[in-house]
């Protein structure tokens, strides 16, 4: 019973941080910026089921990585790296990201039928070695996987869909520069939390 418990709450926190972090490295990411330019052309729904399977089957891989790792360095190090991996997050983010010409082209031109497929397509490709991936990785290497896993995608499709919504029926972005700091403050303190945690437990 005592395990089971343990077992839950760990989930639970796993589920609740990785939610967290992936859901503000997404606000301003450029998938979220392809997800506003598809939900002006198709209808919500297959636009967020292509976001979802795209990002279910990344950050499964992501998840399995970050397991790897974790399984064969030790913790301390393992705070450490990821303390000093958020801290870079947290620059990426103040620098901030950008759709070029030929993204906002081509998420402008798929149509008809083919829509949920080309999001998909468009979101895996979009998503492989983004910050979102590489924090995905990084909580993995400290929490459960499945915890992880379902909590970064459910923390990346309902940043999206918060992105859709705002972009369609309320027709201007969430405030940029507040979006911005604070998110680069949120992955600066997880990343000192997890370097003074590394730091101990090297000791």
């Amino acid at each position: 019973m005592f395990y089971r418990e343990f077992l839950v709450e760990a989930f639970l926190a796993a589920l609740g941080i990785s939610f967290a972090v992936i859901f503000v490295a997404e606000l301003g990411d450029k998938s979220q910026l392809m997800a506003m330019t598809f939900a002006t052309r198709f209808k919500t729904v297959p636009v967020l089921l292509g976001i979802t399977v795209a990002t279910a089957v990344v950050h499964l891989v992501s998840v399995a990585i970050g397991y790897g790792l974790g399984a064969a360095i030790p913790t301390g190090w393992i705070s450490l790296i990821a303390g000093i991996a958020f801290l870079g997050f947290g620059a990426w983010t103040l620098r901030g990201d950008s759709l070029t010409d030929d993204e906002k082209t081509k998420a402008e031109r798929a149509g008809g039928k083919s829509a949920f497929w080309f999001v998909a397509g468009a979101f895996f490709l979009a998503e492989l070695g983004d910050k979102t991936m590489l924090a995905t990785i990084t909580l993995a290497t400290q929490h459960g996987w499945f915890g992880v896993w379902v909590g970064s995608t459910v923390g990346m499709v309902a940043a999206d869909a918060l992105a859709i919504v705002v972009g369609r029926y309320l027709g201007r972005h969430l405030p940029e520069k507040v979006i911005k700091y604070g998110a680069a403050a949120l992955f600066a303190i997880f990343g000192i939390w997890l370097i003074t945690e590394g730091v101990i437990e090297v000791r």
